[in-house]
C-alpha cells in the first residue's frame, strides 16, 4: 500500500496508486455556491482539496480528464463546469512572515507576481492564445489588473484557489515578532492585505474571477479584512462539508483490514488497532449537524504508514509535524483566564460549555484582554483543532471538547512548562515519576510535589488551587502516551478513577507497571494547622492526622474496587494502585494498597 504522506497533488495522488478516500462527490456542492470559505485545522488535507478543484476545473487538463477523475465518483457524473476555467492559485504559506510590514508586504507582492508569471507561462504552454501579461514586482496589484486585461480577452474565467490565505498573518500574530503595529500594517484600509481582497471583490465582477475558494485556519484575518472582501460565503459550519477533509470511521476500518491481512495478524489485531486510532486520534466534529467524528488525516497517513512498513505501531502516536499546534495553546496561556480553561480541559470529560462558537473576531479581541472571556478562547482553540465541537446541553449550549489523546498531550505539555518553567525543574521531576511505573515507587514523586511543584502555588494566584489542581500536577510529570493509554478520571461502573495509566496493547513486553492513582485533598484548616506546624511533621504523623487516615481510608476502598474492574477489563495487568494525600499544597501523604 502506497500512503500519500505530506503529498498534496491530487493528480499524483490519484494517477500513482496512491490511497485516497473519495470526496469527489461534494463538487456538485460546491458548485452551489460561487465564492466560499472553508476554515479547518491545519494538516487537515486542505491543500489536497484544493488541487482537486484545481484539476476538475482545469481547461488545460481537459483531455486528462479521464485519466485523473475516471475511477472517482465525479468522473461517472461530471458537471457542466469540469475542465472550463484557467486556474489562478495563490499560496500563502509561501509569504515570509518575518520582518517588518514592509518587508512582509514585498514578500505579498513577490509571490503574488510570480504566481501570475507562472499562469502566463503555463497556459502558453499549453497553447492558449492568452495576450501577454506585464508583470511589475513592485506592485502586485499592476500584475493582477494586467492579468485582468489579459483573460478578458479570452473566452475563459478564472477560478481563483488561496490557499492558507490566514498563514503569514497568523504567524505574525503567533510568533515571537507579535505586535498589533505589524499586523494592522497588513489589514488596515490601505493594507496590502485587505487592498488584495478587495481587488478580488472588484475582479469578481465582469465574471473573471468567476468563482474563488479560500481555505485557512481561522476567520481572524477575514474578519479583519471584510470591508474588503465581504462576498465570501462561510461553509466551514455546514454538515455536508463536515468530511470534506479528513477521514471516516469506516475508511480507517477498511485500511487497518487490509494491513492487518499483509502483515498476517489474527483478525483480534483490526479491533485492536481500531481502538487505538480512535484513542489516539478520533474526535473532530466540524458541524452542530454532522453525526459522526473525522479523523486528522495526516496522523492517520502518519500511523498507516508506520503500521505498514513494519507491521507495528507508530513508537511516537502523535506526528512532530502537528506539535507546533502547542504555541496555540501556548498563546492561551499567557493570558489568566486561559490558564484556567487550560487546567479545566485535562480533566473530568476534557469538555467546556459556551453559548456558541464566535464566527467573526479579529486581531483587537486577540490583543486586548478586555476581549478575552471564555467563548473568545474556547472558539479561538476550536479553530485551531484543539478542541471541537461534542453537542449540546438540555439547554442548547454548545459543548466542546479535547478531540483525543494526542491534542491531550500538548495540553498536558503545555501546562507543565507552565507550572514549572524551569527545565530543570521538568526534568528531575520527570525523573521522579518515572520510578512510580518502572519501580512502583511513589515516594520520591511525593517528596518532588512538596518541595519543587508545591511552591508554584505559594509563588503564584492560582485560583484553581485545590483537589483538581494536584491531580493535574501529577499528571504533568507521570504522562506519558509512548507506553500508556492515559486517562484522568476514567469512567469504571459510573463512576470515576483519578489517574489510570494502562500500558499500550504494543508495549506489554516491557518491564514497566500499569498505574491506577486515586487522589484526595485536605485544606490545612480542616486538619486544624498551619503551613509551619505541617512541615514539622514526619511522614508518618502526617498520615495519622485524623482527616488524612480517613480519606486514606475510603481511597483504599475505591482503588480496589476500581484495580478489580480494570483487571476484569483488561486482563494479566501489572498494576500498581496507590492513594495519594495532599495536606493543603504543603505536604504529601501517599499509600500503596
Amino acid at each position: 500500500m502506497k500512503f500519500p504522506y505530506g503529498i498534496s497533488d491530487f493528480k499524483k495522488v490519484n494517477t500513482r496508486g496512491y490511497y485516497y478516500c473519495d470526496r469527489t462527490d461534494k463538487i456538485p456542492l460546491l458548485e452551489k455556491s460561487d465564492f466560499q470559505l472553508f476554515i479547518r485545522p491545519r494538516r487537515f488535507g486542505k491543500s489536497l482539496v484544493l488541487s482537486m478543484l484545481e484539476n476538475y476545473y482545469d481547461v488545460a487538463k481537459k483531455d486528462e480528464f479521464e485519466s485523473i477523475f475516471g475511477n472517482l465518483k465525479i468522473g461517472k457524473n461530471p458537471t457542466d463546469l469540469r475542465n472550463s476555467y484557467f486556474i489562478l492559485k495563490f499560496d500563502f504559506s509561501c509569504v515570509d512572515p518575518t520582518g517588518s510590514a514592509e518587508d512582509v508586504k514585498k514578500s505579498l507582492f513577490n509571490h503574488i507576481s510570480a504566481c501570475i508569471s507562472g499562469f502566463y507561462k503555463f497556459y502558453k504552454y499549453k497553447g492558449f492564445d492568452l495576450p501577454d501579461i506585464e508583470i511589475d514586482r513592485e506592485d502586485a496589484f499592476f500584475s493582477m489588473k494586467a492579468l485582468i486585461t489579459s483573460v478578458s480577452m479570452t473566452p475563459y474565467p478564472v477560478y481563483l484557489l488561496i490557499d492558507e490565505y490566514d498563514n503569514f498573518a497568523n504567524t505574525v500574530m503567533m510568533g515571537v515578532q507579535r505586535s498589533e503595529g505589524r499586523y494592522e500594517a497588513l489589514v488596515h484600509d490601505e493594507g496590502p492585505l485587505r487592498t488584495f481582497f478587495k481587488a478580488v471583490k472588484s475582479s469578481t465582477s465582469g465574471s473573471m474571477f468567476d468563482r474563488v475558494f479560500i481555505t485557512g485556519v481561522s476567520p481572524v484575518v477575514m474578519s479583519d479584512i471584510t470591508s474588503g472582501y465581504n462576498i465570501a460565503k462561510n461553509i466551514y459550519f455546514e454538515p455536508e462539508f463536515n468530511d470534506l477533509c479528513g477521514f471516516k470511521q469506516n475508511e480507517i476500518e477498511d485500511v487497518l483490514k487490509e494491513i492487518v491481512d499483509k502483515c498476517g495478524f489474527e483478525k483480534e489485531k483490526i479491533r485492536e488497532a481500531v481502538n487505538l486510532m480512535q484513542t489516539y486520534y478520533n474526535g473532530y466534529t466540524f458541524s452542530h449537524a454532522a453525526d459522526e467524528h473525522i479523523y486528522n488525516p495526516t496522523l492517520c497517513l502518519y500511523f498507516f504508514e508506520q503500521f505498514e512498513k513494519t507491521c507495528s505501531y507508530p513508537r511516537k502516536m502523535l506526528d512532530s509535524n502537528l506539535a507546533v499546534d502547542e504555541s496555540k495553546l501556548e498563546y492561551i496561556a499567557q493570558i489568566s483566564r486561559g490558564r484556567d480553561l487550560l487546567m479545566n480541559l485535562v480533566q473530568k470529560d476534557q469538555q467546556v460549555v459556551i453559548s456558541d462558537i464566535e464566527d467573526r473576531f479579529g486581531i483587537k479581541d486577540m490583543l486586548t484582554d478586555k476581549s478575552k472571556d471564555n467563548t473568545f478562547l474556547v472558539s479561538f482553540l476550536y479553530y485551531f483543532g484543539v478542541l471541537t465541537i461534542a453537542g449540546d446541553t438540555e439547554d442548547l449550549q454548545v459543548i466542546l471538547k479535547v478531540p483525543n489523546l494526542v491534542m491531550k498531550s500538548l495540553y498536558v505539555e503545555r501546562i507543565q512548562k507552565m507550572l514549572l518553567p524551569e527545565p530543570e525543574d521538568r526534568d528531575d521531576g520527570r525523573e521522579a515519576a518515572k520510578l512510580v511505573y518502572q519501580k512502583g515507587e511513589m515516594s520520591p514523586l511525593c517528596r518532588f510535589m512538596e518541595e519543587r511543584y508545591f511552591k508554584v502555588f505559594h509563588n503564584r494566584d492560582y485560583r484553581w488551587a485545590n483537589e483538581l489542581t494536584l491531580k493535574t500536577a501529577f499528571l504533568t510529570l507521570l504522562y506519558n502516551d509512548i507506553i500508556y493509554i492515559m486517562d484522568s478520571e476514567t469512567e469504571i461502573d459510573r463512576r470515576y478513577a483519578d489517574l489510570t495509566m494502562i500500558i499500550r496493547p504494543d508495549k506489554r513486553y516491557g518491564k514497566v507497571f500499569d498505574v491506577l492513582i486515586e487522589f484526595k485533598f485536605v485544606k490545612l484548616k480542616d486538619a486544624g494547622m498551619s503551613a509551619d506546624q505541617a512541615a514539622e511533621l514526619t511522614d508518618d504523623e502526617l498520615c495519622l492526622i485524623p482527616e488524612i487516615a480517613t480519606q486514606i481510608k475510603d481511597g483504599e476502598k475505591q482503588v480496589k474496587e476500581y484495580g478489580k474492574k480494570l483487571e476484569q477489563q483488561y486482563g494479566n495487568l501489572r498494576l500498581q494502585k496507590f492513594v495519594v494525600v495532599a495536606l493543603g499544597f504543603e505536604r504529601v501523604c501517599f499509600r500503596k494498597i
